[in-house]
């Protein structure tokens, strides 16, 4: 295990995670929200766009859209080359 600074709070932790054990269970809520926005029809391809539609920060977002489960979906949305802030 290694000593990390949680991606999404900041506080340090041991783990072999991105995230801290308080803010895993907050990731998996705004994953599986950002899932069911993309299986609608009328969602956005701007990065904006999606974080006003779901509540999501945009910090986040470029997170979990690195995610390789996102990986097909990165490509077809507006958000250029360079997502992170």
């Amino acid at each position: 295990m290694e000593f990390k600074k949680c991606k999404r709070c900041g506080c340090f932790f041991l783990s072999e995670n991105t995230v801290c054990e308080n803010c895993t269970q907050k990731d998996s809520f705004e994953i599986s929200k950002l899932k069911n926005y993309f299986e609608g029809e009328n969602y956005s391809n701007n990065i904006d766009c999606i974080s006003v539609d779901t509540g999501i920060t945009v910090k986040n977002l470029n997170r979990y859209l690195e995610n390789e489960e996102f990986s097909d979906l990165s490509s077809k949305l507006n958000i250029g080359t360079n997502i992170n802030l």
